[in-house]
Parts: structure tokens; C-alpha cells; sequence
């Protein structure tokens, strides 16, 4: 079935749906004041995402008609089970993040592939070298981590920031957007019911033509439009050798590639294994099971990364246990993020819009992506475009197949990073890190941003073609 220009059949066909509580205008007044009330509260309230959702999911509850304490279940559900099936994927994945850098793998990888690329070729060594960062890290740790590096790089090969800077960022951004194990990306997986094996797979094939248009592509037309932008003279060089031996390149590679190998492997036993009883497909089933796979790559990685780096068990202990209290915050927005979809669930919300693009011919991934922008737009926070997105659109997944749900998935994603601009954390970071002013950020990173999400959107609907 192409996605492209889908329209849902007949819902009579579909798995049944949650019955509506109210009726539809006041549903719909419902679902429209419980999302101004979360963008509202963080926009202008400055409150934290997580009180905003919660709150938020509260509204939709009360505003639609359900007793306050049916309300308030719906929401503690949501968020329970979210916490249990997405948190520990997302500390894992933290725990790992902060061994690679620890240990100095991350340095390792850093300075093999830039180390070897030619000054034609560092931009697009530098795309590749976010692009593996990013697979394990939050995309404000990777930032952190790359920036001495994007120093070094422009000014070793006398390039301008921007030229230097944008292939990394786009690598960094699209892994985030796009693939898991990042909350964004984990989030919609749970909510919308998606195989993440094969959502692992088709996000890796849409995020590297991307990376290469918003990333090596567009800094070149970037560079010219921003001026020459150096290295900031509060910089000071700083020795990453920090230990007495780093983790080879190979082995630090197979440390990183190791839990996407499992959940790929995952993925194509399920298709082309068609007995579930077979061994191996068994075997593969269990090994790629998303927990288990972040699990073996934790324990793996205390040894390959850890050990390897000559870290003693107490310095690979402490550092596993430093890397969750900074995404305490993330676990949170994630989990609340859950438990605001539970209430659009419970109330038929969901439902309501699954009627809507049924009869309306809208493009099911289309529509995800828009409306991940406009929470993007509003909020800033590519997390809660994702969460709160997919938490809407779950009843669209009734007819889908895997991978069609999968490509959802994706378009949320691709949607969830859209034109980054004041209200985003990630403009800053990237505007004081650079020494660029609030304009030619705007003409960079944002524009940036905006390719790499339609870009990314215009390579789902391709792929929704042929799934």
C-alpha cells in the first residue's frame, strides 16, 4: 500500500476502536485545549514539559466530560507504561552514551575518520562522524562532546566553522530525529505500536541521503551565506588524552554498531524466517528484543570501552551511574508524554481523527509530520513534538502494516526537528558555541533544521511508495 496519498479505508474493517465519550465538538474542543495548554505552559509559563503534559492530559480529560479520577488513571497508565517499556531503554542508552565518551572511544572515532579524510573530504567525514555519535547520545551531549573537535578540525584545516560545523550537526540532528534508541524516536515506537527493528532499519536508509543534503550539501551554499565564521577566541585547546590508552577504532565501532546489528537482526528474521518456532529465529527474536539488545551492548561496553580504556571497575561503575541523573528531566517528559496520549486514547480522540483522514484522503504521513511541526513550531522541544504527536495519531495505525507504521514513525520524527528558532534549547547552544549572531544562526542551523525535515519527509514518502 502506498502511503503517499493514503487514505484509510472504511474503519468498520479496522480493530475496534476506543468509543468516543462525548460528542465530537466537544472532543475536539477537548484535544485543541489540552495542546494550547501544554504549548501555553511552556512557552509563556516557562514551566517543564513534564508539568505541562500532565496537566495538559488533565484537560483533555476533564474538558471532554470524564470524572476527574478516571481522568487522572488515564494519564498515570500512560505514564506507568511508557516509563516501564520506554525508560529503561532510555537509560540504557544514556549508560552507554556516557561509557563511549568516558573512555575516550568517541575520541577514537572522532580522530580516525577525520584523521584520514582529505580537506575536500572533511565535511562529509565530519557528517559521518556526528552521524555515529549520535546513535548512542542526546543530541545536546554529542553537541557538547563534538565542539572541541569542530574547533581542531576548522582550524587545522583553516575551514570556517560553518563548513566544518553543519555536516556534524546534521549527522548529530537526523540521529535524533530519526533513529532510535533516542527517546523521541522510542517514544512513538511505544505509543504507536511499530516494530523497532524495522523502524531501526528504514530510519538509517531515510537518514543518510539526508544527512547528505543538510549536512556536506547545504554548508557549502551555508558558508557563503553566513560569511566566514572562526573559531571563537575564548577556545583553548584542550588534550582529549585524558587517559593512558583509548579503545581501538574496531573495537569501538563494534561496541557502537552492536545493539543496531541485534535489532536489525530482529527485524529480518521476522521477514524472512517464517516459522516462529525455528531456532534461530528465536534466538535472533530474543537477542534483538530492543531491552535486551541495549543490555548486552551496556555489559559489553563496561569491558570493550571500560576495561579497554584501562578504567579500573570503580571508574567504569561511576561512570555508568553519573550518566542518569542528566536525563532524569528526558525520562520524565517522555513518560508524561505517555500518559497525555493514554487520555487522547481513552476519551476517543483518537478516534475522531482516524474518521476525519479516513474520509478526508490525507496523506497519513503527511498529516503525522505536519502536526509534529506545528508542536515543534510552538513548544521548541522536538520531544514533545514527538511525543505528544504520535500520542494523537495512534488510532491512524489501524490499518497500517509494519512498516507502514514504521514510516509513521519516521515522518513524526522528520516533522519533530523542523525550523529550530528562539524557543528552541538547541538554537542557543549552537548560536554561543559558534559565536554566530541570532541572523546568521537563523541562516544556518535553522535553515539547516527545515531541510533536514522536509528532506527527510520527501525520503519517507518514497519509501512509502514501495511499502
Amino acid at each position: 500500500m502506498s502511503l503517499a496519498v493514503l487514505a484509510l479505508p472504511p474503519l468498520a474493517d479496522a480493530a475496534p476502536l476506543i468509543e468516543p465519550v462525548a460528542s465530537d465538538g466537544r472532543l475536539l474542543t477537548a484535544a485543541l485545549l489540552g495542546i494550547v495548554a501544554i504549548i501555553a505552559l511552556i512557552t509563556w509559563a516557562k514551566l517543564h514539559p513534564f508539568l505541562a503534559l500532565s496537566i495538559g492530559a488533565l484537560t483533555v480529560g476533564v474538558v471532554a466530560g470524564v470524572d476527574l479520577a478516571v481522568a487522572i488513571t488515564s494519564f498515570t497508565t500512560g505514564f506507568g507504561s511508557t516509563a516501564a517499556g520506554v525508560g529503561t531503554l532510555i537509560a540504557l542508552g544514556a549508560m552507554f552514551g556516557k561509557l563511549l565518551a568516558d573512555s575516550g572511544g568517541a575520541d577514537e572515532i572522532v580522530d580516525t575518520i577525520v584523521g584520514n579524510a582529505s580537506p575536500r573530504a572533511l565535511p562529509w567525514a565530519m557528517a559521518g562522524v556526528g552521524a555515529i555519535i549520535g546513535l548512542p547520545m542526546f543530541f545536546e551531549i554529542g553537541l557538547v562532546l563534538l565542539m572541541p573537535v569542530i574547533y581542531l578540525v576548522a582550524r587545522r584545516a583553516q575551514l570556517s566553522l560553518i563548513a566544518v560545523g553543519i555536516p556534524a550537526l546534521a549527522g548529530l540532528s537526523a540521529m535524533h530525529g530519526l533513529v532510535p534508541p533516542h527517546p523521541g524516536p522510542l517514544t512513538a515506537i511505544g505509543a504507536l505500536g511499530a516494530d523497532l527493528g524495522i523502524t531501526l532499519a528504514l530510519g538509517v536508509a531515510v537518514a543518510v541521503p539526508t544527512v547528505v543534503l543538510a549536512g556536506p550539501v547545504f554548508a557549502k551554499y551555508a558558508d557563503r551565506w553566513v560569511g566566514a565564521v572562526s573559531v571563537p577566541e575564548r577556545f583553548e585547546a584542550v588534550d582529549a588524552d585524558t587517559l593512558a590508552k583509548r579503545p581501538s577504532f574496531a573495537v569501538t565501532l563494534f561496541s557502537v554498531l552492536l545493539p543496531v546489528v541485534l535489532m536489525m537482526g530482529k527485524a529480518l528474521a521476522d521477514i524472512f524466517i517464517e516459522d516462529p518456532t525455528n531456532m534461530s529465529r528465536r534466538v535472533l527474536d530474543t537477542l534483538g528484543t530492543p531491552l535486551v539488545a541495549l543490555l548486552i551492548a551496556v555489559l559489553v561496553g563496561m569491558f570493550t570501552l571500560g576495561r579497554g580504556a584501562g578504567m579500573d571497575r570503580k571508574a567504569v561503575a561511576k561512570s555508568v551511574e553519573t550518566s542518569l541523573p542528566a536525563i532524569a528531566g528526558i525520562l520524565l517528559i517522555v513518560a508524561a508524554g505517555g500518559g497525555f496520549k493514554q487520555s487522547l486514547v481513552d476519551t476517543g480522540i483518537g478516534t475522531l481523527v482516524a474518521e476525519w483522514v479516513a474520509d478526508s484522503n490525507v496523506s497519513v504521513l503527511a498529516l503525522a509530520w505536519f502536526v509534529a511541526v506545528l508542536i515543534r513550531l510552538a513548544t521548541g522541544s522536538a520531544t514533545v513534538a514527538t511525543v505528544t504527536a504520535s500520542g494523537l495519531l495512534v488510532p491512524l495505525t489501524e490499518q497500517l502494516s509494519s512498516g507502514e507504521v514504521s514510516l509513521m514513525v519516521l515522518a513524526i520524527g522528520a516533522g519533530s526537528v523542523f525550523f529550530s528558532h528562539v524557543n528552541d534549547a538547541g538554537f542557543w547552544l549552537v548560536k554561543e558555541y559558534f559565536g554566530l549572531s541570532v541572523g546568521q544562526t537563523l541562516k544556518s542551523w535553522s535553515v539547516m533544521e527545515t531541510l533536514l525535515s522536509v528532506s527527510g519527509l520527501v525520503f519517507v514518502l518514497a519509501l512509502g511508495v514501495v511499502i
